[in-house]
Protein backbone atom coordinates (compact mmCIF):
# COMPACT_ATOMS: atom_id res chain seq x y z
CA UNK A 1 0.00 0.00 0.00
CA UNK A 2 1.26 3.37 -0.65
CA UNK A 3 2.48 5.66 2.15
CA UNK A 4 3.81 8.36 2.93
CA UNK A 5 2.98 12.01 5.13
CA UNK A 6 -0.34 13.40 5.74
CA UNK A 7 -1.87 16.16 7.74
CA UNK A 8 -5.29 16.07 8.65
CA UNK A 9 -7.90 18.92 8.53
CA UNK A 10 -10.40 19.25 10.88
CA UNK A 11 -12.72 21.33 13.79
CA UNK A 12 -13.31 21.50 16.93
CA UNK A 13 -16.51 23.14 16.55
CA UNK A 14 -17.18 24.06 20.54
CA UNK A 15 -14.66 24.39 23.16
CA UNK A 16 -13.37 20.67 24.65
CA UNK A 17 -11.10 19.89 27.66
CA UNK A 18 -10.33 15.73 27.20
CA UNK A 19 -7.82 13.82 28.45
CA UNK A 20 -4.95 12.78 25.96
CA UNK A 21 -3.15 9.61 26.92
CA UNK A 22 -0.17 9.91 28.89
CA UNK A 23 -0.38 14.00 28.36
CA UNK A 24 -3.43 14.56 30.94
CA UNK A 25 -6.31 16.60 30.46
CA UNK A 26 -5.83 19.76 27.98
CA UNK A 27 -8.45 22.43 27.22
CA UNK A 28 -8.53 22.83 23.30
CA UNK A 29 -10.48 26.02 21.95
CA UNK A 30 -13.07 25.82 19.55
CA UNK A 31 -11.27 26.18 15.75
CA UNK A 32 -9.37 24.47 13.39
CA UNK A 33 -6.47 21.76 13.53
CA UNK A 34 -4.19 20.06 11.28
CA UNK A 35 -2.31 16.94 13.05
CA UNK A 36 0.61 15.94 10.85
CA UNK A 37 1.20 12.44 10.95
CA UNK A 38 2.91 9.55 8.89
CA UNK A 39 1.95 6.54 7.17
CA UNK A 40 5.55 4.73 6.48
CA UNK A 41 4.07 1.31 7.66
CA UNK A 42 2.82 -1.74 5.89
CA UNK A 43 -0.75 -0.48 5.92
CA UNK A 44 -0.19 3.28 3.82
CA UNK A 45 -2.34 5.47 4.03
CA UNK A 46 -5.39 3.03 5.59
CA UNK A 47 -4.30 4.98 8.80
CA UNK A 48 -5.56 8.31 7.86
CA UNK A 49 -8.89 6.04 6.84
CA UNK A 50 -9.17 4.60 10.62
CA UNK A 51 -8.69 8.16 11.64
CA UNK A 52 -11.71 9.35 9.38
CA UNK A 53 -13.60 6.19 10.59
CA UNK A 54 -12.79 6.87 14.42
CA UNK A 55 -14.25 10.52 13.80
CA UNK A 56 -17.81 9.43 12.26
CA UNK A 57 -18.27 7.19 15.57
CA UNK A 58 -17.31 4.09 13.63
CA UNK A 59 -14.19 3.10 15.62
CA UNK A 60 -13.20 3.35 19.25
CA UNK A 61 -9.68 2.79 19.20
CA UNK A 62 -7.38 5.42 20.42
CA UNK A 63 -3.72 4.48 19.31
CA UNK A 64 -2.27 8.01 18.43
CA UNK A 65 -2.62 11.37 20.77
CA UNK A 66 -5.05 13.21 17.71
CA UNK A 67 -7.67 10.20 18.24
CA UNK A 68 -8.47 11.63 21.52
CA UNK A 69 -9.72 15.05 19.84
CA UNK A 70 -11.15 12.56 16.83
CA UNK A 71 -13.06 10.62 19.16
CA UNK A 72 -14.52 13.92 20.39
CA UNK A 73 -18.28 14.65 19.51
CA UNK A 74 -17.46 18.16 18.74
CA UNK A 75 -14.88 16.61 15.90
CA UNK A 76 -15.68 16.99 13.27
CA UNK A 77 -13.24 15.93 9.75
CA UNK A 78 -13.10 18.76 6.98
CA UNK A 79 -9.91 16.85 4.68
CA UNK A 80 -6.66 15.94 4.94
CA UNK A 81 -3.69 16.33 2.65
CA UNK A 82 -1.29 13.57 1.77
CA UNK A 83 2.39 13.69 0.33
CA UNK A 84 3.26 10.20 -0.86
CA UNK A 85 6.60 8.42 -0.52
CA UNK A 86 7.65 11.59 1.36
CA UNK A 87 9.16 11.31 4.70
CA UNK A 88 8.35 14.70 5.79
CA UNK A 89 6.18 14.60 8.63
CA UNK A 90 8.55 16.38 11.13
CA UNK A 91 9.46 18.87 8.30
CA UNK A 92 5.88 19.73 8.30
CA UNK A 93 4.96 19.86 12.18
CA UNK A 94 7.57 22.22 12.59
CA UNK A 95 6.34 24.62 9.95
CA UNK A 96 2.59 25.11 10.73
CA UNK A 97 1.41 27.90 13.34
CA UNK A 98 1.65 27.26 17.06
CA UNK A 99 0.21 24.27 19.05
CA UNK A 100 -2.38 23.85 21.68
CA UNK A 101 -0.56 21.44 23.94
CA UNK A 102 3.32 20.90 23.74
CA UNK A 103 4.46 17.08 22.84
CA UNK A 104 0.93 16.27 21.20
CA UNK A 105 1.73 13.57 18.25
CA UNK A 106 5.30 14.01 18.98
CA UNK A 107 6.25 11.36 21.33
CA UNK A 108 8.44 9.84 19.01
CA UNK A 109 10.72 12.76 17.85
CA UNK A 110 12.00 16.21 19.35
CA UNK A 111 9.15 18.53 18.29
CA UNK A 112 7.47 21.05 19.91
CA UNK A 113 3.76 18.86 18.58
CA UNK A 114 2.64 17.50 15.46
CA UNK A 115 -1.01 19.50 16.14
CA UNK A 116 -1.49 23.23 14.88
CA UNK A 117 -4.49 25.26 15.62
CA UNK A 118 -6.01 28.37 14.49
CA UNK A 119 -8.84 30.18 14.20
CA UNK A 120 -8.83 30.97 10.69
CA UNK A 121 -10.10 27.68 8.69
CA UNK A 122 -8.62 29.04 4.88
CA UNK A 123 -5.19 29.97 6.19
CA UNK A 124 -4.74 27.19 7.63
CA UNK A 125 -5.32 25.10 4.88
CA UNK A 126 -3.45 27.09 2.46
CA UNK A 127 -0.45 26.55 4.63
CA UNK A 128 -1.02 23.16 4.83
CA UNK A 129 -1.33 22.26 1.24
CA UNK A 130 1.75 24.52 0.37
CA UNK A 131 4.42 23.00 2.75
CA UNK A 132 3.11 19.66 1.58
CA UNK A 133 3.31 20.59 -2.13
CA UNK A 134 7.00 22.49 -1.51
CA UNK A 135 8.39 19.25 0.96
CA UNK A 136 6.74 16.42 -0.18
CA UNK A 137 7.59 16.94 -3.88
CA UNK A 138 4.19 17.26 -5.66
Amino acid sequence: MTGGTYTLLFELVEPATLKVGALGEHRFPAGWYAYTGSARGAGGFARVDRHYKLAAGERETRHWHVNYLLGHPGAEMRGDVRSPGADVECAVARRLPGAPVEGFGASDCDCDAHLAYSPDDDELRATVVDLHRRLGGE
